[in-house]
């Protein structure tokens, strides 16, 4: 080892739960008080990005509490003109408290953790005992079983993401394990009332599916819309003025029976079974799944076909690979404009990917997606000496031309690869910038502009005079005052996890040892400023002036990630482990660059206390 500064001295101990490393400024040397524990002495002013950080966590609890006070009573029930469709349906009800399990998970309040966990419990009830008249799947109810009886993945997932990030904070809560473990054999084929998988042929028999199983006809515009209502004095967001219109924007979406890309997002429910206790079958499911997603993509020349027939040919008998609603050949007619439009919901299978290569740490899944991007580039075609790209694909070939390369899951891929030849198609992008050492000024910009969002979307709850009775459960969603992702970017080094009902990316996580719960302590701000394949460099600080502070910091969203060693000033030391504790003196700051091997290990929800 080099010998440390006199500015900064290290020393190590060890000991049988691992390294010790105590870093402390050369007048005060603190002893770690527990094995494994780092203490940082040195003081580091408060940097800006700091104070906002902890400005957005402490000023997004009160606007989430106002919100919810305003559009939720006490029961957890949405005020709302409760209603079945994909327009305005359940999963829109769920939406609206968007991003708050990741909000507890970086450190917020407490509070905020408890206000969701009653609104999701208040909705589930509320939608269960909610009931349509002409709809028949929901004549019983629009939830069972905890789920939603039918939808397809691009709902379900809008409506699942809150649920999906829930294990991040409360993964020993009984009803939450109870529901993750009942929400995959819905897709396990371990509820004879859910029959949605084929086994022998390792496919979901449908686009729509749920609780109550698969729809195995063509379904109709009432299936997708709800039942008939007075669409007079409503908002309806995509613009239609009345029940007509909302039937003729589904009266193309027939084509559902047969798996489809959208079923990829199923896979996070046996996912999140998975986390609990990294029970084998969960984990083969996904495998076998996914590995037969992989093979309908080598059959079809790298690219992922939206029709799988129920005997599992792609494309069915006329080889439609394209088919089926949402689909890539998919491009209705809106009512509202009179005109048609691309409504390929690709990126939603990218969940999938995700989930296989969290299980497995097998880059397979990231060069499938990879080879189809340049697949699909490689379809460009060249008109008056500049070339275009397609986006689409129907049954008289390419088509939806773009000036720009597709890229869908472009930035997706490279965090997953690490690898530098991936930045090409990811383009633009403010935080990668950042991460490239090109955009100094990205955090404090990024945390500002989310700081003016809770307020800009705080003063449009106050201002919101509309009557419950006269909301539709989607009315709420651009009022909803969480914003999280730039901390997701800034402090766990994370990819947002958007509205597909993915699980978290993220480069490393924080608990609290003393408060034994997910996120910061108070007082505590992290920025993760570089990553590559195999270092992250991450620079923690107590902004506080009178107590010290301890932290966890974990390698991944879920312990995935094996942290081999930390450096400080030039001093390396060996971790050797999943997870290491960092106390923080008051004031007190520090940069450490920490070597890492990515997707080493089963990932898991369990605490770091929980697992040594």
């Amino acid at each position: 080892m080099k010998a440390a500064p006199a500015s900064l001295r290290c020393c190590l101990r060890f000991s049988p739960a691992g390294a010790a490393l105590v870093i402390a400024g050369a007048a005060s040397l603190l002893a770690a008080e527990t094995p494994g524990t780092i203490s940082i002495t040195t003081p580091m002013p408060a940097p800006a990005w700091a104070k906002l950080e902890r400005r957005l966590l402490a000023e997004s609890v009160p606007a989430c509490r106002e919100f919810y006070e305003k559009y939720y009573d006490a029961r957890g029930y949405l005020q709302c003109f409760v209603r079945w469709g994909a327009n305005d349906g359940p999963d829109d009800a769920f939406e609206n408290f968007n991003r708050w399990p990741e909000l507890h998970a970086l450190g917020a309040s407490d509070e905020i953790l408890q206000i969701y966990l009653t609104a999701w419990n208040g909705m589930i009830r509320q939608y269960t005992e909610a009931k349509t008249t002409d709809v028949p799947v929901a004549r019983a109810g629009m939830y069972y079983k905890d789920f939603c009886v039918q939808s397809d993945w691009m709902h379900h997932g809008e409506g699942m993401q809150n649920f999906n990030r829930m294990g991040l904070s409360v993964p020993y809560l009984p009803i939450y394990q109870e529901r993750a473990r009942r929400f995959a054999g819905f897709y396990m084929g371990e509820d004879p009332e859910a029959p949605n998988y084929d086994p022998k042929l390792k496919l979901i028999r449908s686009m729509l599916n749920g609780s109550r199983g698969p729809m195995l006809r063509q379904a109709t515009a009432l299936d997708w819309v709800g039942d008939p209502f007075d669409v007079a004095g409503f908002v309806a967001q995509h613009g239609e003025r009345t029940y007509a219109q909302f039937l003729d924007h589904y009266r193309e979406y027939t084509d559902v029976v047969g798996d489809h890309f959208l079923n990829l997002g199923a896979t996070t429910q046996p996912m999140n079974a998975y986390l609990l206790a990294n029970e084998p079958k969960y984990r083969q499911w996904i495998v076998d799944y996914m590995d037969a997603w992989l093979g309908r993509m080598k059959q079809n020349h790298g690219i992922i076909p939206s029709f799988v027939d129920l005997d599992g040919k792609v494309g069915g008998a006329g080889g439609r690979w394209w088919g089926n609603a949402y689909g890539w050949g998919f491009s209705p007619v809106n009512p509202v404009n009179g005109r048609r439009e691309d409504r390929n919901r690709i990126p939603r299978a990218l969940v999938g990917f995700n989930n296989a290569l969290l299980v497995t740490g097998d880059q397979k899944y990231v060069d499938a997606w990879r080879s189809m991007i340049d697949a699909v580039n490689a379809k460009a075609r060249e008109i008056g000496g500049r070339k275009e790209f397609p986006t689409m694909h129907g049954k008289d070939g390419w088509y939806g031309w773009r000036s720009r390369p597709w890229n869908v899951g472009a930035l997706e891929v490279w965090y997953w690869s690490m690898q530098p030849a991936d930045l090409v198609r990811v383009g633009q992008n403010g935080w990668v910038s950042f991460l490239r050492g090109r955009n100094a000024d990205y955090p404090a910009t990024a945390l500002q502009r989310d700081l003016d969002s809770v307020a800009r979307k705080l003063k449009a709850v106050r201002e919101d005079r509309t009557p419950p009775e006269k909301r539709l459960a989607d009315n709420m969603l651009d009022r909803n005052p969480a914003a999280t992702d730039t901390l997701v970017q800034l402090m766990f080094g994370g990819v947002p996890p958007g509205r597909e009902g993915s699980l978290l990316n993220a480069r490393l996580r924080y608990f609290d040892p003393v408060r034994r719960r997910a996120g910061v302590p108070e007082d505590v701000a992290a920025l993760v400023s570089e990553l590559d394949d195999a270092r992250t460099v991450v620079s923690l600080v107590n902004v506080g002036e009178k107590e010290a502070r301890t932290v966890v910091v974990q390698g991944g969203a879920y312990a995935e990630h094996q942290l081999e060693s930390v450096e400080c000033n030039g001093q390396t030391t060996r971790l050797g482990a999943r997870d290491f504790t960092v106390r923080l003196a008051p004031g007190a700051g520090a940069k450490l660059t920490l070597r890492m091997r990515r997707y080493a290990h089963a990932p898991t929800v369990t605490f770091p206390w929980d697992r040594n």
